[in-house]
């Protein structure tokens, strides 16, 4: 069940993150889209903390890829696509709750989302891939 809803979260960070671009090419998906943006601060902030939770995660469990790599891997590689467009996403929350408390913290924070911002839309449309993978491979795997 964690699968399919970490698939869902990636399609919609993966459709927010490349919005321009799938607007440009569908025009009658503006109105799905623009449904999430009021929201797109608050979803960023949380996904971007449950990102960071995720890579930890993976890293403690690194045995999982004795057994099963594939999902290891896919698993590494969602926390990694769910923290970045989160940082994306929801900058300016996380700098108001979080980076506002250590000068440092600001600081490295921004230089991680600049270094990010030119990748967002290639790093949506990865997002939406990973995210229809994550889908599959929880049926596949039966992890739930």
């Amino acid at each position: 069940m964690s699968g399919l809803i970490t698939g869902l979260i990636l399609l919609a960070l993966g459709a927010l993150a490349a919005a321009s671009s799938i607007v440009a090419r569908r025009p009658d998906a503006k109105a799905y889209i623009e449904l999430m943006v009021p929201y797109q601060g608050w979803f960023g902030f949380i996904t971007c903390l449950w990102g960071a939770w995720t890579i930890i995660n993976a890293i403690i469990n690194l045995n999982w890829f004795g057994y099963v790599p594939v999902w290891w891997l896919t698993y590494l590689a969602t926390g990694v696509l769910i923290a970045s467009l989160g940082l994306l996403l929801g900058y300016a929350l996380l700098t108001k709750f979080i980076f506002s408390h250590s000068a440092q913290a600001a600081q490295r924070g921004e230089q991680i989302r600049a270094a990010i911002v030119p990748y967002q839309t290639v790093l949506g449309y990865a997002a939406i891939v990973l995210g229809l993978w994550t889908i599959v491979a929880t049926f596949l795997y039966r992890i739930a």
